[in-house]
Protein backbone atom coordinates (compact mmCIF):
# COMPACT_ATOMS: atom_id res chain seq x y z
CA UNK A 1 0.00 0.00 0.00
CA UNK A 2 1.52 3.35 -0.89
CA UNK A 3 0.51 6.58 1.38
CA UNK A 4 -0.93 9.80 0.05
CA UNK A 5 1.74 11.83 1.23
CA UNK A 6 2.97 12.87 -2.21
CA UNK A 7 -0.30 13.75 -2.85
CA UNK A 8 -0.90 15.86 -0.29
CA UNK A 9 2.54 17.66 -0.15
CA UNK A 10 1.81 19.08 -4.06
CA UNK A 11 -1.57 20.08 -2.97
CA UNK A 12 0.06 21.53 -0.14
CA UNK A 13 2.12 23.70 -2.25
CA UNK A 14 -0.17 24.50 -3.96
CA UNK A 15 -2.95 26.19 -1.25
CA UNK A 16 0.26 27.69 -0.20
CA UNK A 17 1.02 29.76 -3.24
CA UNK A 18 -0.32 32.88 -3.99
CA UNK A 19 -2.72 31.36 -6.82
CA UNK A 20 -4.04 28.86 -4.30
CA UNK A 21 -6.80 29.78 -1.27
CA UNK A 22 -6.30 27.57 2.12
CA UNK A 23 -8.81 25.92 3.23
CA UNK A 24 -10.29 27.07 6.58
CA UNK A 25 -9.65 24.26 9.29
CA UNK A 26 -10.55 24.08 13.17
CA UNK A 27 -8.53 21.40 15.76
CA UNK A 28 -10.66 19.88 18.29
CA UNK A 29 -7.63 18.85 20.92
CA UNK A 30 -9.14 15.49 23.01
CA UNK A 31 -7.92 16.60 26.94
CA UNK A 32 -10.81 14.66 28.82
CA UNK A 33 -9.68 11.35 29.50
CA UNK A 34 -8.92 10.44 32.78
CA UNK A 35 -5.05 8.78 32.77
CA UNK A 36 -6.26 5.68 34.09
CA UNK A 37 -3.01 3.80 33.39
CA UNK A 38 -0.68 6.85 35.41
CA UNK A 39 -1.09 5.95 39.01
CA UNK A 40 -3.95 8.73 39.40
CA UNK A 41 -1.96 11.55 37.77
CA UNK A 42 -3.01 13.65 34.85
CA UNK A 43 -0.83 13.04 32.24
CA UNK A 44 -1.74 16.03 30.08
CA UNK A 45 -0.11 18.07 33.23
CA UNK A 46 2.82 16.17 33.59
CA UNK A 47 5.48 18.62 33.17
CA UNK A 48 8.12 17.39 30.23
CA UNK A 49 11.16 19.62 28.91
CA UNK A 50 10.10 22.53 30.91
CA UNK A 51 5.97 22.41 29.91
CA UNK A 52 2.82 20.57 30.76
CA UNK A 53 2.38 17.62 28.40
CA UNK A 54 -0.93 19.67 26.99
CA UNK A 55 1.10 22.97 26.50
CA UNK A 56 3.43 21.14 23.89
CA UNK A 57 0.61 20.24 22.35
CA UNK A 58 -1.21 23.18 21.62
CA UNK A 59 2.22 25.15 20.36
CA UNK A 60 2.15 22.86 17.60
CA UNK A 61 -1.54 24.00 16.68
CA UNK A 62 -0.39 27.28 17.19
CA UNK A 63 2.24 27.19 14.88
CA UNK A 64 0.29 25.51 12.29
CA UNK A 65 -0.90 28.43 9.23
CA UNK A 66 -3.65 26.22 8.37
CA UNK A 67 -5.59 25.68 11.96
CA UNK A 68 -7.75 28.62 12.43
CA UNK A 69 -9.23 28.15 15.72
CA UNK A 70 -8.42 25.56 18.50
CA UNK A 71 -11.32 23.92 20.72
CA UNK A 72 -9.76 21.90 23.52
CA UNK A 73 -12.12 19.18 25.33
CA UNK A 74 -10.89 18.88 28.71
CA UNK A 75 -12.44 17.14 32.05
CA UNK A 76 -15.17 19.46 33.73
CA UNK A 77 -13.03 19.37 36.86
CA UNK A 78 -9.94 20.57 34.80
CA UNK A 79 -11.53 23.46 32.74
CA UNK A 80 -9.95 26.46 34.72
CA UNK A 81 -6.67 24.42 34.81
CA UNK A 82 -6.84 24.33 30.85
CA UNK A 83 -7.73 28.26 30.35
CA UNK A 84 -4.63 29.38 32.88
CA UNK A 85 -2.35 26.38 30.89
CA UNK A 86 -3.42 28.56 27.47
CA UNK A 87 -2.95 31.62 28.66
CA UNK A 88 0.42 31.02 30.14
CA UNK A 89 1.95 29.68 27.00
CA UNK A 90 0.40 32.03 24.53
CA UNK A 91 -2.16 29.73 22.80
CA UNK A 92 -3.99 32.12 21.52
CA UNK A 93 -6.06 30.43 19.22
CA UNK A 94 -7.84 28.24 22.02
CA UNK A 95 -11.33 29.83 21.20
CA UNK A 96 -13.37 27.30 23.34
CA UNK A 97 -12.91 25.10 26.03
CA UNK A 98 -15.31 22.19 26.39
CA UNK A 99 -16.68 20.24 29.32
CA UNK A 100 -15.66 16.38 28.11
CA UNK A 101 -18.55 13.65 28.11
CA UNK A 102 -18.31 10.10 30.03
CA UNK A 103 -16.74 8.54 26.47
CA UNK A 104 -13.82 9.68 23.81
CA UNK A 105 -16.56 9.73 21.54
CA UNK A 106 -19.08 11.90 23.50
CA UNK A 107 -15.98 14.06 24.24
CA UNK A 108 -15.19 14.80 20.79
CA UNK A 109 -18.53 15.49 19.96
CA UNK A 110 -19.18 17.96 22.51
CA UNK A 111 -16.15 19.55 20.54
CA UNK A 112 -17.91 19.19 17.17
CA UNK A 113 -20.23 21.01 18.14
CA UNK A 114 -18.40 23.89 19.20
CA UNK A 115 -17.10 24.67 15.92
CA UNK A 116 -18.30 27.15 13.84
CA UNK A 117 -20.57 26.33 10.63
CA UNK A 118 -18.08 28.31 8.26
CA UNK A 119 -15.31 25.74 8.88
CA UNK A 120 -14.86 24.03 5.98
CA UNK A 121 -12.46 21.00 8.10
CA UNK A 122 -11.85 19.22 11.14
CA UNK A 123 -8.59 18.01 12.57
CA UNK A 124 -9.01 15.84 15.72
CA UNK A 125 -6.36 15.34 18.29
CA UNK A 126 -5.16 13.89 20.91
CA UNK A 127 -3.78 15.91 23.70
CA UNK A 128 -1.56 13.22 24.82
CA UNK A 129 0.39 12.98 21.50
CA UNK A 130 2.62 16.09 21.96
CA UNK A 131 5.27 15.51 19.46
CA UNK A 132 3.40 16.11 16.34
CA UNK A 133 5.01 17.92 13.79
CA UNK A 134 3.21 20.94 12.30
CA UNK A 135 4.41 19.11 8.43
CA UNK A 136 2.26 16.07 9.44
CA UNK A 137 -0.67 18.25 10.72
CA UNK A 138 -0.56 20.43 7.31
CA UNK A 139 0.15 18.01 5.26
CA UNK A 140 -2.89 15.92 6.72
CA UNK A 141 -5.20 18.79 5.96
CA UNK A 142 -4.18 19.23 2.72
CA UNK A 143 -4.37 15.39 1.91
CA UNK A 144 -8.19 15.86 3.68
CA UNK A 145 -9.02 18.66 0.68
CA UNK A 146 -8.72 15.54 -1.61
CA UNK A 147 -9.75 12.70 0.20
CA UNK A 148 -12.34 14.10 3.09
CA UNK A 149 -10.93 11.61 5.25
CA UNK A 150 -7.25 11.03 6.72
CA UNK A 151 -5.10 10.11 9.38
CA UNK A 152 -1.37 9.68 9.75
CA UNK A 153 0.02 6.33 10.21
CA UNK A 154 2.84 3.85 10.36
CA UNK A 155 2.92 0.47 9.35
CA UNK A 156 3.18 -2.02 11.84
CA UNK A 157 6.97 -3.52 11.91
CA UNK A 158 7.01 -5.97 14.33
CA UNK A 159 5.08 -9.78 14.42
CA UNK A 160 2.01 -9.75 15.63
CA UNK A 161 0.07 -12.71 17.45
CA UNK A 162 -3.18 -13.47 18.69
CA UNK A 163 -3.73 -14.75 22.07
CA UNK A 164 -6.14 -16.19 24.23
CA UNK A 165 -5.44 -16.60 27.87
CA UNK A 166 -1.72 -15.74 27.29
CA UNK A 167 -1.40 -19.22 24.83
CA UNK A 168 -0.87 -17.93 21.05
CA UNK A 169 -3.73 -19.14 18.79
CA UNK A 170 -2.27 -17.37 15.06
CA UNK A 171 0.31 -14.97 13.85
CA UNK A 172 -1.31 -12.45 12.05
CA UNK A 173 0.35 -11.24 8.93
CA UNK A 174 1.64 -7.78 9.48
CA UNK A 175 1.78 -6.98 5.48
CA UNK A 176 -1.27 -5.03 5.25
CA UNK A 177 -1.48 -3.31 9.05
CA UNK A 178 -1.07 0.10 10.53
CA UNK A 179 -1.15 1.90 13.44
CA UNK A 180 -3.31 4.69 13.05
CA UNK A 181 -2.14 8.07 14.38
CA UNK A 182 -3.63 11.54 14.91
CA UNK A 183 -4.48 14.60 13.92
CA UNK A 184 -7.45 12.66 11.72
CA UNK A 185 -8.68 15.41 9.57
CA UNK A 186 -12.25 15.52 8.08
CA UNK A 187 -15.03 17.38 6.00
CA UNK A 188 -16.65 18.81 8.94
CA UNK A 189 -20.06 17.84 7.98
CA UNK A 190 -18.95 14.66 7.67
CA UNK A 191 -16.96 13.27 10.77
CA UNK A 192 -20.14 15.48 12.41
CA UNK A 193 -22.81 12.64 10.59
CA UNK A 194 -20.61 9.72 11.42
CA UNK A 195 -19.83 10.68 14.98
CA UNK A 196 -23.72 11.50 15.64
CA UNK A 197 -24.59 8.12 14.03
CA UNK A 198 -21.74 6.24 15.85
CA UNK A 199 -23.42 7.81 19.32
CA UNK A 200 -26.96 6.83 18.28
CA UNK A 201 -26.16 3.30 17.41
CA UNK A 202 -24.04 2.96 20.97
CA UNK A 203 -21.23 2.09 18.53
CA UNK A 204 -18.27 1.04 20.51
CA UNK A 205 -15.29 2.91 18.53
CA UNK A 206 -11.73 4.14 19.79
CA UNK A 207 -10.60 6.29 17.16
CA UNK A 208 -12.88 8.90 14.95
CA UNK A 209 -11.73 6.89 11.65
CA UNK A 210 -13.96 4.26 13.19
CA UNK A 211 -16.79 6.41 13.68
CA UNK A 212 -16.40 7.44 9.71
CA UNK A 213 -15.58 3.50 8.81
CA UNK A 214 -19.34 2.45 10.13
CA UNK A 215 -20.94 5.01 6.92
CA UNK A 216 -18.92 3.41 4.64
CA UNK A 217 -16.31 6.22 4.08
CA UNK A 218 -12.89 5.60 2.68
CA UNK A 219 -9.55 6.37 5.04
CA UNK A 220 -6.71 7.79 3.45
CA UNK A 221 -3.70 7.23 5.35
CA UNK A 222 -0.94 9.91 5.11
CA UNK A 223 2.62 8.86 5.83
CA UNK A 224 2.52 9.48 9.84
CA UNK A 225 5.71 9.01 12.01
CA UNK A 226 6.93 7.03 14.78
CA UNK A 227 8.11 10.10 16.96
CA UNK A 228 4.14 11.13 16.92
CA UNK A 229 4.10 8.91 20.46
CA UNK A 230 0.57 8.93 22.37
CA UNK A 231 1.43 8.96 26.56
CA UNK A 232 -0.51 5.73 28.01
CA UNK A 233 2.05 5.23 30.65
CA UNK A 234 4.98 6.59 32.90
CA UNK A 235 7.29 4.84 30.55
CA UNK A 236 6.29 6.94 27.63
CA UNK A 237 7.61 10.49 29.28
CA UNK A 238 11.18 9.36 29.02
CA UNK A 239 10.64 8.64 25.42
CA UNK A 240 8.49 11.94 24.55
CA UNK A 241 11.18 13.85 26.28
CA UNK A 242 14.02 12.43 24.12
CA UNK A 243 12.00 13.13 21.30
CA UNK A 244 11.17 16.94 22.37
CA UNK A 245 14.42 17.43 22.98
CA UNK A 246 16.10 16.18 20.26
CA UNK A 247 13.43 18.64 18.09
CA UNK A 248 15.30 21.41 19.85
CA UNK A 249 18.75 20.78 18.76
Amino acid sequence: MSFVSKVAREVLRYISSREGRAPTCSAVIAAAGYSERMNGEDKLFLEVCGAPVLAHTLAVFQKCGFIDEIIVVARPDRLSEVGELCRAYGASKVSKIIAGGGTRLDSVLNGLLAVPGDSQYIAIHDGARPCVTEDIVNCAIAAATRYHAVAPAVQIGSTVKRAIGGVVTETIDRENLFEIQTPQVFVTDLIKAALSNAKDKAANVTDDCMAAELLGIPIYLLEGSRSNVKITTDDDLSLVEAILQAKRR
